[in-house]
């Protein structure tokens, strides 16, 4: 295994990226409106924002999944147990000790177990109760005539959706929050705009990429 300076982060990846973080954060600063936290917007202008914003994100995720399947990359967020917990006891314990990351990103493997299982749990359980409950409330003129108790639906509804948007805005802190420590916020931020990381390469992976690829293979990152 050699360190080499890969393209592991694709154009669209990271445009969906940015894209979704942007949308996400309008959106949790439009709920918070509508919920009385903050008086930086109108209701009324809060619920247009927070409708739109949900639309736009709803079409990128449609776009992104049905990116993810076409090139394969969905197998980067599923999950396995081997290494968690050394990944775990290094959140946890290590990196306020200063030891080294026990994980080392690899071509095929870009996300340290602990992250794949986030992001899994994120993909098929929290954001499909956001977007289930979500949509629920948008339509709720539509089928609140056709089920009884519609006022105590509406209200389940909109408390799981609530909880679901809290669990994600408590991702985004501790996502934030691991860009500040190891290496620092830039070595963290920078191959998501570029694209480019430092990562371990067989030999057959960096002639396959040299060959077929040479543009996905820089010298200095």
């Amino acid at each position: 295994m050699a360190k080499r300076c890969v393209q592991v982060y694709p154009r669209f990846e990271r445009f969906w990226h940015w894209a979704q973080a942007l949308l996400i954060t309008v959106l949790l600063f439009s709920g918070l409106g509508m919920n009385g936290v903050h008086t930086l917007l109108s209701f009324d202008a809060a619920v247009r924002l927070h409708t739109v914003a949900a639309l736009a994100l709803f079409a990128l995720w449609v776009f992104a999944t049905f990116w993810l399947f076409t090139t394969g990359t969905w197998k980067q967020f599923v999950p396995k147990l081997e290494g968690m917990v050394q990944v775990a006891r290094f959140y946890a314990w290590g990196i306020f000790r200063g030891e080294p990351h026990p994980y080392r990103k690899i071509y095929w493997r870009k996300h340290n177990p602990l992250q794949a299982a986030t992001y899994f749990g994120l993909k098929w359980l929290i954001f499909p109760a956001v977007w289930l409950t979500g949509f629920a409330y948008l339509s709720y003129n539509l089928w609140a005539g056709e089920v009884a108790d519609g006022t105590l639906w509406i209200t389940v509804i909109a408390n799981i959706h609530l909880l679901a948007a809290y669990l994600v805005a408590a991702f985004v802190i501790v996502h934030v929050y691991l860009l500040t420590v190891g290496h620092g916020f830039l070595s963290h931020v920078r191959p998501m705009v570029t694209g480019y990381d430092t990562i371990d390469l067989t030999q057959e992976q960096e002639a396959y990429l040299r060959t077929n690829e040479p543009y996905r293979i820089r010298e200095i990152c």
